[in-house]
């Protein structure tokens, strides 16, 4: 177990619009308002299409992490996340979680790692900028080159 005291920065308000792609629109946010680390507690989102891990195969390895995704579309989300910034290429690494319900199934859910995602008239986003300590996030050789946040 880790744990740090956080010293917060600022605090944002996030719209992303109807047909941004997730990431793209993440990465712009964060280079515009020079945000480097810190955390998404809740975005709530339309998602024309998503891609989430996971896979409909059975696992050679149930411990080992799935690097697969599954493909859905007309979705609603809610979700969250960190993020931290890598100086080796000079990007925030995002990772984030969200759920997501099939509008045209009964809004069936499904749970795991954002891979990507289109959005479908919004998203709204809180994101909680971190001061100190610094962030980053690097694979872990032990636990199959998973990246691990660390501070």
């Amino acid at each position: 177990m880790r744990a740090a005291e956080l010293t917060m920065g600022r605090t944002f308000a996030v719209h992303f619009d109807h047909g941004d792609d997730f990431y793209t629109a993440l990465a712009e946010f964060c280079v515009q308002h020079e945000v480097r680390q810190g955390f998404i507690p809740m975005f709530i989102a339309g998602m024309r299409e998503v891609q989430l891990v996971g896979t409909c195969e059975k696992l050679e390895n149930p411990n080992a992490p799935v690097w697969s995704s599954v493909h859905l579309e007309n979705v609603e989300a809610v979700g969250a996340g960190t993020l931290a910034y890598d100086d080796a290429s000079g990007n925030v690494l995002p990772h984030i979680h969200a759920s997501v319900g099939l509008k045209a199934q009964s809004a069936t859910a499904h749970t795991s790692h954002l891979v990507g995602a289109k959005i479908q008239f919004l998203t709204e986003m809180y994101v909680v900028e971190i001061r100190s300590p610094n962030f980053s996030r690097r694979p872990e050789t032990d636990l199959y080159g998973v990246p691990l946040l660390r501070f």
